[in-house]
């Protein structure tokens, strides 16, 4: 089988992980690989946070609890977070960062990386806490949060796939 078809078809989220630090050397190849997702007209409106320090990880969790409502952590575990933004001038900013979304956590999946979409990062970086942050890496413009990639070692077996449904694909020929 095509080795990116199986990749895609393995891939799952995974929402228990182990404390040890994903390589830099493994990071780097998953964040070059969101770096050449598709992207509007080719104008790459993402941009992405690389988060391993332990105090900005937890600074986010807390902020990513806050918005749902619970003190729980959020990012199960991982200790890496990747912060996908985009630039809110280009009108396809939301397909831009989700492409960048899915390029991360298939190449995470192919070097061995468990990962997780995490969702709220819009108003994490709507809120005047998350724009000091943008502000404080010198990041500027009006960028919207469309998510966090989590990543790390899975602490225990990944889940299986769910059927795929029946009526997923409507030919027309």
């Amino acid at each position: 089988m095509n080795a990116v078809l199986e990749n895609i078809r393995t891939r799952r989220s995974v929402r228990k992980y182990k404390p040890d630090m994903v390589p830099q050397e493994i990071l780097d190849q998953i964040l070059e690989a969101g770096t050449y997702a598709a992207t509007g007209m080719g104008m790459q409106s993402p941009i992405i946070l690389s988060v391993t320090n332990r105090e900005m990880r937890d600074r986010l969790s807390a902020m990513n609890a806050k918005v749902m409502g619970t003190d729980s952590d959020p990012f199960y575990g991982a200790p890496v977070v990747l912060v996908v933004l985009a630039d809110k001038s280009r009108g396809t900013y939301v397909y831009d960062g989700s492409l960048v979304m899915g390029n991360l956590m298939l190449a995470a999946h192919e070097l061995g990386i468990a990962s997780c979409w995490i969702h709220r990062a819009k108003e994490e970086f709507e809120s005047p806490e998350g724009k000091e942050i943008l502000k404080s890496l010198g990041i500027r413009g009006d960028y919207e949060g469309i998510g966090h990639c989590i990543l790390g070692y899975a602490d225990g077996e990944e889940p299986a796939a769910r059927p795929r449904k029946a009526s997923y694909v409507y030919e027309v020929r």
